[in-house]
């Protein structure tokens, strides 16, 4: 069993814990990673506050649920596979994941989750938002449904992430930036849900419609996946950490803190591709 001092408080009834009463940096036993794996397909996302994590811990951390994933465009974190800056400061033009969207889902295997470590925050501002997706599809009427499952998505990166990151093309990870595509409607490995899967960042366009058709129905299901019935809403300290699950959530940025500093580290985990 895991430690007695572990303690799972929901923080909506759509998605989001909080677990506590335990230290991250440690070596977590069996039963507490696995106890911490179940809350992530429970909740989609879970958080932890008051964890001090050096890259070495936080590296260790994740690698418990999986390998690192490398970023196509950004480079990791010398001497750390799968770790990412995440700063923002008075002199940023712009920031990480300022629409709805799960990570990197232009890889045709996207990661499975992402670990965000923020050791410094804004007084107040920044906020992460999370959506369900499970809860997001399942809310559609039965005849959309129907239409979506069988669709498939192209999922692009050169228009996001050419301006973004500006890394030349002979510094990318696979000397391209990535296109791939995935169902509309992806079937969660460990837990057989069915959950939307496009998003505003990555999705370019529906195979099998018209441009004119696949840019109304993407419209609505972003409009769709904005309504708050589907969210949490996580106010970060110094110190804390968010865990997501990328096939069953997607996150929101806000960038409402300027001309204060947000800063820490994410460990993206490798995923499979979508079914």
């Amino acid at each position: 069993m895991p430690g007695s001092d572990l303690s799972i408080v929901p923080l909506t009834p759509s998605l989001g814990a909080e677990i506590s009463g335990i230290d991250l940096s440690g070596d977590l036993d069996e039963a507490t990673v696995q106890a911490i794996q179940d809350a992530l397909m429970d909740y989609l996302v879970v958080f932890f506050r008051d964890q001090a994590l050096d890259l070495d811990q936080l590296s260790a951390f994740g690698r418990r649920f999986g390998l690192p994933h490398t970023h196509p465009a950004e480079p990791d974190v010398p001497g750390y596979p799968g770790v990412l800056k995440i700063h923002t400061d008075a002199s940023s033009k712009t920031y990480s994941g300022r629409k709805w969207h799960s990570d990197v889902t232009c890889d045709a295997e996207p990661p499975m989750g992402s670990i965000l470590h923020l050791h410094q925050v804004p007084a107040s501002g920044g906020d992460t938002l999370f959506a369900n997706m499970y809860a997001a599809y399942e809310a559609l009427s039965a005849p959309l449904r129907q239409m979506l499952d069988g669709l498939t998505a192209v999922h692009g990166s050169e228009h996001n992430f050419r301006g973004y990151y500006g890394t030349p093309d002979e510094d990318l990870r696979d000397g391209m930036f990535p296109e791939s595509r995935h169902p509309v409607v992806r079937r969660h490995p460990v837990t057989g849900r069915e959950a939307l899967f496009v998003n505003e960042i990555f999705t370019l366009r529906i195979e099998e419609l018209s441009t004119a058709e696949s840019e109304a129905l993407l419209n609505l299901l972003y409009e769709h996946i904005n309504e708050p019935r589907f969210h949490c809403r996580f106010r970060w300290q110094a110190n804390s950490v968010a865990f997501w699950d990328n096939r069953s959530a997607q996150h929101l940025a806000l960038w409402d803190y300027y001309p204060e500093t947000r800063s820490g580290h994410r460990f993206t985990i490798q995923g499979d591709r979508p079914v």
